[in-house]
């Protein structure tokens, strides 16, 4: 049976190092599409606009597809590497990790930025609330009115109740069920003559 569940974060979180001076202030959000990583990329930098680097990186999807890391003008490779090296050694995805420094006056070398960018993202993971989330595919199911008792006890064998519903002599509804369900949910419903299951 193949993985259908994910880990991300429920809400905002921060974390702090502190290195010779310099303050790398950490912050963590949850998020969903590239839109909204720029939505909190854009508040971080107005709200901490007098710090020197916003490096960050982000994973979203699932299955972790689609990701960026960004050293904002630190030397390559000492920024956003070792935040998107905590995304992946918490196995998150769907969340974002944002360090804002604030220079102290001492250089700290390409080790020291990366062990500093890598020490703040993870205390920010570490406040973090982690949860395990299912991959869903949603369906929706046209009938005749006749139909609706096959189909109620269908969903009530899997456990499932509808998002939608409109019932009238012609039926539809939407319901969700985990990715490893979706293709005997599938089968279920189209044995029944007359029920159409369209993929949302």
């Amino acid at each position: 049976m193949f993985d259908d569940t994910y880990r991300t974060i429920t809400a905002p979180a921060e974390g702090l190092y502190k290195e010779k001076g310099s303050k790398f202030l950490a912050f963590a959000h949850p998020v969903a599409t590239v839109e909204e990583v720029k939505v909190v990329l854009d508040e971080l930098r107005k709200t901490y606009f007098d710090a020197r680097h916003h490096c960050y990186a982000y994973i979203l999807g699932p299955r972790k597809d689609a990701y960026r890391v960004n050293d904002d003008g630190e030397p390559s490779g000492t920024g956003g590497r070792p935040i998107h090296g905590q995304l992946l050694s918490a196995d998150l995805t769907n969340t974002l990790v944002v360090v804002v420094r604030y220079f102290g006056g001492v250089l700290l070398g390409a080790s020291g930025l990366a062990n500093a960018y890598k020490t703040a993202a993870r205390d920010a993971i570490a406040h973090a609330t982690i949860v395990e989330r299912t991959i869903d595919i949603r369906y929706r199911l046209a009938f005749e009115y006749a139909l609706m008792n096959d189909v109620m006890r269908v969903l009530k064998d899997f456990g499932l109740k509808p998002l939608s519903q409109k019932f009238d002599l012609d039926c539809s509804l939407e319901v969700e069920v985990r990715q490893s369900q979706s293709v005997r949910l599938y089968d279920t419903l189209t044995k029944i003559r007359g029920v159409k299951v369209l993929v949302l």
